[in-house]
């Protein structure tokens, strides 16, 4: 599986340094408040555990799973939700915990759907930002880190669902996808 890695690009211990900014963020902003932290399975499985835990605050977390690569590396442009949310979102104050923002054909998709809900506000935060390939006008408000327009994949990122439980990220060979 390392075989097909062209390179690292974050080590467990940048990841680690990364996710623990983001959380002494997150709690400053949201003290005070009742945060409920979604996370959209599967790529922010294990960036949602991280951060939950590097999160000083009171909070709740849900799960929501979405799908819009299905075996490819790009997004097919539909959306499609395979596990909703278990609580209502009225009095909330939502943070949507992505692994990877790229076309941002899915991020918008939910915010949208979840805005329909009527928690009390709605903010976004990815791991990872791939700005060159968005297509949808979002932005998130909290990002880890920019990341090339490349197919990067462990850390809960994979490709065909595999490469989930690298404990770093790296960039795939394009061979592996066809690429």
């Amino acid at each position: 599986m390392t075989n097909d890695i062209k390179e690292v690009l974050f080590s467990e211990k940048q990841l680690s340094e990364i996710v623990r900014g983001l959380g002494e963020r997150i709690s400053k902003d949201y003290e005070g408040k009742n945060l409920l932290v979604v996370s959209v399975l599967k790529g922010s499985f294990v960036f949602m555990a991280d951060l939950t835990r590097a999160i000083t605050i009171p909070c709740r977390i849900d799960f929501m799973a979405v799908s819009s690569y299905g075996a490819g590396t790009r997004s097919s442009g539909v959306v499609k939700i395979t596990k909703d949310l278990d609580l209502p979102l009225a009095g909330y104050d939502l943070l949507v915990v992505e692994d990877i923002l790229d076309s941002g054909v899915t991020l918008s998709y939910i915010r949208e759907l979840l805005q329909s809900r009527g928690p009390e506000s709605i903010r976004i935060c990815t791991l990872f930002d791939k700005p060159e390939r968005r297509t949808a006008p979002i932005k998130a408000d909290y990002v880890g880190t920019v990341v090339p327009d490349e197919f990067i994949v462990g850390y809960g990122l994979d490709y065909n669902e595999t490469y989930r439980n690298l404990p770093y990220v790296g960039v795939l060979k394009p061979h592996v996808y066809g690429g």
